[in-house]
């Protein structure tokens, strides 16, 4: 399965930020991120684990496919991405977005602390399961339909207690 994902590059579809938190983002052309901080502008960025938030298209499409509207940063993620497994990557698993922004994966989903509007329309949000987060390795600018491509793969039993 790690193999597999070694092989695939991805495309950075959407980049999204909110200048509060709870409130939806808004779509940018591109983004300067911060090392050790996240995204410049976006609410969710600060000195923790979770700097930077990434889902796929092809886990909004499944949303779609229930019958909502939805549309990138619409989960609040901050990199919407489209051909790499997001939800696979092992925590460690080293990702580069363009020419300079590397970013570290931390973790896979989150606890969804209240039924999101998604989740109370359609019975089910996919980024509790399938949105990462990630913390800024190395910062620079990204913009949309730049190269998403894994770097360094951690291994699944490195995660193992």
């Amino acid at each position: 399965m790690l193999h597999d994902l070694l092989n695939v590059d991805g495309t950075v579809t959407a980049l999204s930020i909110s200048q509060s938190k709870g409130e939806k983002k808004s779509n940018i052309p591109s983004a300067q991120f911060i090392v050790g901080h996240g995204i410049d502008g976006d609410a969710h960025a600060g000195d923790w684990h979770r700097q930077v938030s990434l889902l796929g298209t092809e886990s909004i499409a499944k949303i779609i496919a229930a019958g909502m509207d939805v549309h990138p940063g619409d989960f609040a993620e901050n990199v919407t991405t489209t051909g790499i497994r997001l939800w696979e990557l092992p925590i460690g698993t080293q990702l580069q977005l363009g020419d300079t922004v590397r970013l570290e994966v931390t973790q896979i989903g989150k606890t969804c602390h209240q039924h999101c509007k998604i989740f109370q329309q359609v019975g089910d949000c996919v980024m509790p399961r399938e949105g990462i987060f990630a913390r800024v390795l190395q910062g620079g600018m990204a913009r949309v339909g730049d190269t998403l491509i894994i770097l360094k793969a951690a291994t699944e039993e490195a995660l193992t207690p």
